[in-house]
């Protein structure tokens, strides 16, 4: 038993020289005296600290989810537009190797030479 929180007491101390090492507990501290400081105290904290520490407030979090959601939807609907030009696409080739060489014709009236059947024989 006394082995378990030696060992727990071990882990504890290791995670808090990580965070004095990282600089994560200098950074936490000095938002937090500047939250105290606040003579007026913001209505959220926890937006507070996330702005001091870089991070977006609630309202240009919402306002990137909604510009996620737009590009999604945009892109979903290129995506649509892509996959129908691609089968377009596909139906015009097939179309055009369905014609025989010998009805292919140039605008003169001449007779289309099937340059791959040329260059394989």
């Amino acid at each position: 038993m006394m082995r378990y929180k030696e060992e727990k007491d071990a882990k504890k101390e290791a995670f808090r020289k990580y965070l004095e090492s990282s600089g994560a507990v200098d950074a936490l501290t000095k938002v937090l005296v500047a939250l105290y400081e606040q003579n007026e105290k913001p209505s959220s904290a926890l937006e507070f600290i996330q702005q001091k520490l870089g991070g977006p407030t609630i309202y240009e979090y919402e306002k990137l989810q909604a510009e996620i959601s737009d590009l999604q939807t945009k892109y979903n609907e290129l995506l649509c537009k892509h996959e129908d030009a691609c089968k377009e696409l596909e139906e015009l080739k097939n179309m055009h190797s369905s014609v025989s060489p010998s009805t292919k014709e140039t605008n003169d009236g001449e007779p289309l030479k099937d340059e791959h059947v040329e260059k394989n024989s």
